[in-house]
C-alpha cells in the first residue's frame, strides 16, 4: 500500500489539478467534495448511503466531538471510524472556527483559547496540544490545526495578529505526536490582505505539513475578492502537497476553486438546504415547498441519478416537505450532496482529458442562466 501522505498529480489543466491523496483509510482522488459529518455523522443519512452516491472521505467536528460524547468515549469503541460506521477517510477539523464563532464569551492569548461550552456553558480552554490530542484520539486520517480564525470585515491588525498566532500555533501542532498514519494539515489566514496571506503561506508551508488549507474565506466577504485572494494564495502553495478550501459547497464558487488549484472542499450546505426544503438542481435552487410544484412529475433533476432522482417525483418529494416528513428532507440532502459530488467527478474528469476550461465555461453559464 502506497505510504499515508503521498499526493499525485495525474492531470492540470491551467492552475487545476487532478490527483490522488493516499491516507490510511484509503485513497481520494482530487478534487473532491467532503460531506460534512459535524457529530460523526452526516446529518439524516446512513454511511452506506453516503459511499453509495460517491462520496469518498467526510468531515467531522473536534469541538462538537469533545464535548459529546467525548474523545475518550470514541476511542474507546474503536476510534473514529468505527463508532461511526464509515470505513474510508475521515477529516476533522480542529475546533478553531467554533471557538472563534464564541468571541463574546471567548478570551484569547498567546497560548490558546478561554471559552464557555455551548452544551452547559461550563469554562473550557482549547489550545495546539489539546485540539491535536483531541484529533489523535479520535483517529481520524487528516488532522487540522488549530488555528485562529478571524471575522469577515476584521482590521488589518486583528487579521495580523491572527496570522502571528496562526504560525505559532502551527509550529506547536506539528511538534504534537499524531495518531498512526495520521495526516496533519496546515491552514494559511490572512483575510483579503494579499501580503499577510502571502506571508502566512510561505512561513506555513515552511513547517513541513502533508497538506495546507485555506482558512478564514467565505466568512461574509464579497466574492470576487475572495476567489482572487484564492487563486492568489493557492499559487503560493508547495504544488506536490493538496490544498483545501475550507467551508465553500455552492456549484460556482466549487468550480472557480478547483479553477484556482483547490483539491479540497467542504460545506454543510447541501444538507442544510436538504432539511430545509430545497434542492440544487442546474435550474437553480428549488425550494420544494413552493406550490408550483404539486403536481410536477419531473425527476429534482433529470440529469442525476441519485436515489431521490431514479425513484421519486417533484410532486411527491414536495408532499413529504409540506408533510413535514423526515424522508422528504432525507431525499433531498441525498440529491443535494449527490449533484455536488458529481460536479466534483464531472470537473476531476475534464481536467484529466485536457477539457476543463470548456467545461467551467459551459457549467457556469449553465448555472448563471438558472439564477
Amino acid at each position: 500500500m502506497t505510504r499515508p501522505g503521498t499526493f499525485t498529480i495525474d492531470a492540470t489543466d491551467g492552475a487545476a489539478r487532478a490527483g490522488t491523496l493516499m491516507t490510511a483509510h484509503g485513497p481520494v482522488e482530487t478534487p473532491v467534495f467532503m460531506p460534512v459529518g459535524t457529530k460523526a455523522t452526516v446529518k439524516g443519512l446512513d454511511p452506506l448511503e453516503v459511499r453509495a452516491i460517491g462520496a469518498q472521505i467526510i468531515l467531522g467536528n473536534t469541538y462538537h466531538l469533545h464535548f459529546r460524547p467525548g474523545e475518550e468515549l470514541v476511542a474507546a469503541m474503536g476510534g473514529l471510524h468505527s463508532f461511526m460506521g464509515w470505513d474510508g477517510p475521515i477529516l476533522t477539523d480542529s475546533g478553531g472556527f467554533q471557538v472563534f464563532s464564541l468571541l463574546d464569551t471567548a478570551k484569547i492569548d498567546a497560548d490558546g483559547v478561554t471559552f464557555r461550552s455551548v452544551y452547559d456553558g461550563a469554562k473550557a480552554r482549547f489550545d495546539p496540544e489539546v485540539a491535536m490530542g483531541i484529533q489523535r484520539a479520535l483517529g481520524s486520517d487528516i488532522a487540522m490545526c488549530f488555528d485562529e480564525c478571524p471575522p469577515g470585515g476584521a482590521s488589518r491588525a486583528a487579521l495580523e495578529r491572527a496570522v502571528t498566532r496562526t504560525v505559532a500555533w502551527a509550529r506547536r501542532c506539528h511538534a504534537t505526536e499524531p495518531a498512526p498514519g495520521q495526516l496533519r494539515f496546515g491552514i494559511v489566514q490572512g483575510g483579503l490582505d494579499r501580503e499577510l496571506r502571502t506571508r502566512c503561506a510561505e512561513e506555513i508551508a515552511a513547517i513541513g505539513f502533508d497538506g495546507h488549507a485555506i482558512g478564514g474565506l467565505s466568512v461574509g466577504e464579497e466574492r470576487e475578492p475572495m476567489f482572487a485572494v484564492t487563486e492568489h494564495t493557492a499559487a503560493l502553495l508547495p504544488a506536490d502537497r493538496p490544498r483545501y478550501f475550507m467551508g465553500i459547497g455552492d456549484p460556482e464558487a466549487i468550480l472557480r476553486v478547483i479553477a484556482a488549484g483547490v483539491d479540497m472542499f467542504d460545506c454543510v450546505l447541501p444538507t442544510r438546504l436538504g432539511r430545509t426544503g430545497s434542492a440544487m438542481t442546474w435550474e437553480g435552487r428549488l425550494n420544494l415547498k413552493n406550490a408550483r410544484f404539486a403536481r410536477d412529475g419531473d425527476a429534482l433533476d433529470p440529469t442525476c441519478s441519485c436515489p431521490a432522482c431514479s425513484r421519486f417525483s417533484r410532486a411527491y418529494i414536495r408532499h413529504l416537505v409540506s408533510q413535514d416528513e423526515m424522508l422528504g428532507h432525507r431525499l433531498l440532502s441525498v440529491h443535494n450532496l449527490a449533484f455536488l459530488l458529481g460536479l466534483a467527478g464531472a470537473a476531476r474528469a475534464a481536467i484529466r482529458v485536457g477539457r476543463f476550461q470548456p467545461f467551467l465555461s459551459e457549467s457556469l453559464e449553465r448555472l448563471r442562466a438558472s439564477v
